[in-house]
């Protein structure tokens, strides 16, 4: 017989989601398919306890979406539910993948204090619609929205992502950040240009695997290392080091709702033992906000110290997990969450992905990371008694970070939701700007589409240990950049940002 389980241990009871691929019937908007999503859970929970379970619900966390930018995502899906305006809605922030794995923690604790019975969890992404309606000179006839609308309760405020010597020199998306990121990890690791391809390659090969078995993804294709890594007409180069399949794909439509009760609910509805999974933790952290001020470019002291804390919780290390989704915007955000969780990339037995990655399986904005809770849950379900498993979220550039444990057998400990403290190194300081010698750190090109490099992002250290941040155009300098030699080369920082080879 299953162990006895606390009868306010919080469990994820219906997992559902939707991939609406273009010229599929049924809705587009966002909170229709997350409403979707919701129906798919609750159905999954068991026929007998889906009307029941959604009276119960008494609160719905929701992840807003780009494609409708409005305040209080959750009310329209909650609606759309049947669901009265007395239950109180939640949201993440505006911009953030923390969010899903966010509002599972935050909501998995209420249930465990008894102050909740059973809670929604979802979102959806709709940009391919929004991406094809404006090629056609259309938009979208969904209810318009209102980004001053207030949600019941706000988790998050919103921050800028980006300083204003950042945005000087063209940072000013996750596309720019992290392949600043990448070449980081690739310089603390040694190897050259090439063979850093060559690995990161590999391992988007093996998420593209993963997300050829998964019904839900949205480019379920298995794609050689070398095929990802050449550039192509439909695999143009976008960054130095990432080509197309190497960077997350937002235009897709997409929605994911997990529901989670707690364990007397669930057995007060009548939901199957098999469909329980048990939220045994969760924790938050963030790093240095803004990436020119971190330490180190190639660590995460915030991941280290939410993994330990999970780690310590449950009494477990690395070893003892089972499946694992890594947030997976970028190569560089999986690197970042192994090394600091103790991982290894390579093992053909845990890709760290149960989706394919957002790639491949898909990237619906804020919202990816409930997807990734829905895939661990299920493995879970799968796998043999006593089994953990490991969702990762994160926001902006590596920046916010949200973890869970999973189990499909009850906790040693009591659910909790950890706030680690970050032992990370003090921030760096930041020339504004700098003028002088400087020492090549990291770097980045960005492409234009027909595959010509627009321009070159540079951070420096100099002399005095300041990071500098600069920009180039200059053909010869953003040439050198892609050598191997060029990261820990010298280089003439000028005080307009702009830089030349020393």
């Amino acid at each position: 017989m299953p162990a006895a389980a606390d009868p306010h241990a919080p469990v994820l009871v219906g997992l559902g989601e939707v991939t609406r691929r273009p010229g599929d019937a049924g809705p587009t908007e966002p909170a229709a398919l997350m409403a979707v999503a919701v129906r798919a859970a609750l159905e999954d929970a068991g026929a007998a306890a889906g009307d029941a379970l959604l009276e119960r619900v008494g609160a719905i966390g929701a992840v807003p979406p780009a494609a409708w930018p409005d305040g209080d995502p959750g009310r329209r899906a909650a609606r759309l539910l049947g669901i009265g305006d007395d239950v109180p809605t939640l949201r993440s922030s505006l911009q953030g993948g923390n969010g899903p794995q966010l509002l599972v923690n935050v909501l998995a604790g209420r249930i465990q204090a008894g102050t909740l019975d059973a809670a929604i969890v979802g979102g959806a992404e709709a940009l391919s619609t929004v991406a094809r309606l404006a090629r056609e000179g259309a938009a979208p006839d969904w209810p318009a929205p209102d980004p001053d609308r207030a949600a019941d309760e706000v988790l998050e405020g919103e921050r800028a992502a980006s300083t204003e010597a950042e945005s000087a020199v063209g940072m000013i998306a996750p596309i720019m950040a992290y392949p600043l990121i990448e070449n980081a990890i690739r310089a603390a690791s040694g190897a050259t240009p090439a063979a850093h391809l060559r690995t990161i390659a590999g391992l988007w090969s093996r998420f593209s695997a993963v997300a050829a078995t998964q019904p839900a993804a949205w480019s379920p294709t298995a794609y050689g290392a070398d095929e990802l890594a050449t550039p192509s007409a439909a695999n143009r180069q976008v960054t130095f080091p990432y080509t197309k399949l190497l960077n997350s794909n937002i235009q897709v439509d997409q929605g994911a709702a997990v529901i989670l009760t707690s364990v007397a609910t669930a057995e007060a509805l009548g939901v199957p033992r098999d469909r329980w999974v048990f939220v045994h933790a969760g924790a938050r952290a963030t790093d240095e906000w803004f990436v020119s001020e971190r330490a180190e470019l190639h660590r995460s002291p915030a991941i280290r110290a939410c993994g330990e804390a999970l780690f310590a919780h449950a009494g477990i290390g690395p070893d003892d997990l089972g499946p694992i989704d890594l947030y997976s915007c970028f190569p560089a955000a999986v690197q970042l969450a192994a090394t600091e969780l103790g991982l290894p990339l390579d093992d053909p037995d845990r890709p760290l992905t149960c989706t394919g990655g957002l790639t491949f399986f898909g990237g619906p904005g804020n919202n990816y990371a409930t997807h990734g809770i829905v895939a661990v849950a299920r493995r879970l379900r799968a796998a043999p008694a006593g089994t953990l498993g490991l969702s990762t979220a994160l926001g902006w550039y590596a920046t916010k970070h949200a973890l869970g444990l999973y189990g499909n057998a009850p906790p040693s400990r009591a659910y909790a939701s950890l706030e680690p403290v970050v032992d990370a190194p003090p921030a760096r300081a930041v020339a504004r700007p700098a003028e002088g010698d400087g020492i090549a750190e990291t770097c980045t090109l960005i492409y234009d589409r027909d595959g010509a490099p627009s321009y070159g992002i540079l951070f420096a250290l100099t002399a005095d240990g300041e990071r500098a941040a600069a920009k180039t155009d200059d053909p010869a300098v953003m040439a050198a950049m892609t050598g191997d030699g060029f990261l820990g080369a010298p280089v003439r920082l000028h005080a307009d940002r702009t830089f030349d080879l020393a």
